[in-house]
């Protein structure tokens, strides 16, 4: 019989605590769990809780990854509040507000260095804005508008110098798309199928625009140029749900507001570059939620509201080819 070490090269390692980055296949001893273990994949993706939002709200802006991720402004049900909140993969911490507080806003970039615009001063409110606000990671400043006033859109980008909006509210649906050079927006081509509160990933020279309303479950490919519309559509059309933010090539998407009852729902569904497929729901059904994750394996949630109120609840998704350690047990 063929041992470890003929087929790996090398022999099975005594660690006294897990070794930090392990590869695929890997095999070794934990001293002090007195396990054996492996470094293997997830089969199936799956919702974990995370910590909750200091201030429970709906209709926020949201940026960044599972572990380095800023919740934006949005409202608490009374007021629309200019809270934002940083996520380090465990907890969230308030950190300078925005200087426009508002809601049904977009966010594009990282945790340090982000964009915010667009959204309105309440809901329901008739007002659409054109502000944009940049983060440098200390404080938020007020740039060059939107070409375009609206709320309920969406957006991606890889910092506060590079990124798109897209769709949104004006005076209806829009399928306007504007990107930013780090001073101004500049509109280019619409999307093929104009909608308000849809989500999003990527950014301005790949992205992905997904659902929306009015309730759609078209998906939508941005190469830099135009937008596609690609053939594979969600499970279950809906709007006001949310999805990673990052990966134009691979997605998750969550939660939304189905145009048929039972209405809000916390589905999710897993884009792998092919096709939509259904996965574990979130925790709490939910509608009007923050977003963030850098793929299909890597994701955050967080926010929304349900009848009767807003929440702080937090899930942090890990799907299907995430990395995954296994305790070996024998037969």
């Amino acid at each position: 019989m063929a041992e470890y070490k003929g087929i790996h090269g090398t022999k099975v390692q005594n660690y006294t605590s897990d070794p930090a980055n392990p590869i695929l296949g890997q095999v070794w001893y934990n001293e002090t769990s007195n396990t054996m273990k492996v470094q293997s994949v997830t089969t199936a993706g799956s919702w974990a809780s995370g910590g909750n939002l200091n201030t429970a709200r709906a209709y926020l802006g949201s940026t960044g990854i599972q572990t380095a991720a800023l919740g934006i402004s949005g409202t608490t049900g009374p007021t629309t509040v200019g809270n934002v909140e940083s996520y380090n993969g465990s907890a969230w911490t308030e950190i300078a507000d925005v200087v426009t507080a508002r809601v049904m806003l977009g966010g594009a970039g990282t945790q340090t260095s982000a964009l915010t615009f667009g959204g309105t001063s309440t809901v329901p409110s008739p007002t659409r804005s054109a502000l944009t606000e940049s983060w440098n990671g200390t404080s938020w400043t007020e740039v060059n508008d939107l070409t375009t006033a609206r709320k309920a859109l969406i957006g991606g980008g890889t910092d506060n110098t590079s990124a798109i909006a897209f769709g949104g509210n004006s005076t209806a649906p829009t399928a306007v798309t504007e990107i930013w050079n780090g001073t101004s927006w500049t509109e280019v081509s619409d999307l093929n199928t104009a909608r308000q509160k849809l989500a999003g990933t990527g950014d301005a020279t790949a992205a992905l625009a997904i659902g929306g309303q009015p309730d759609t479950g078209a998906t939508e490919s941005w190469n830099g140029t135009c937008w596609t519309t690609v053939p594979a559509t969600l499970n279950t059309a809906r709007g006001a749900g949310n999805s990673s933010k990052v990966s134009s090539s691979t997605a998750v998407f969550y939660g939304g507001d189905t145009p048929v009852p039972p209405g809000r729902t916390g589905a999710t569904e897993l884009y792998n570059g092919t096709s939509w497929s259904e996965q574990s729901d979130l925790s709490q059904i939910r509608r009007n939620l923050g977003g963030a994750g850098s793929s299909s394996t890597s994701a955050l949630a967080f926010g929304g509201e349900d009848t009767p109120g807003r929440f702080a609840v937090t899930d942090e998704w890990t799907g299907p080819g995430a990395p995954l350690t296994k305790t070996i047990t024998s037969s």
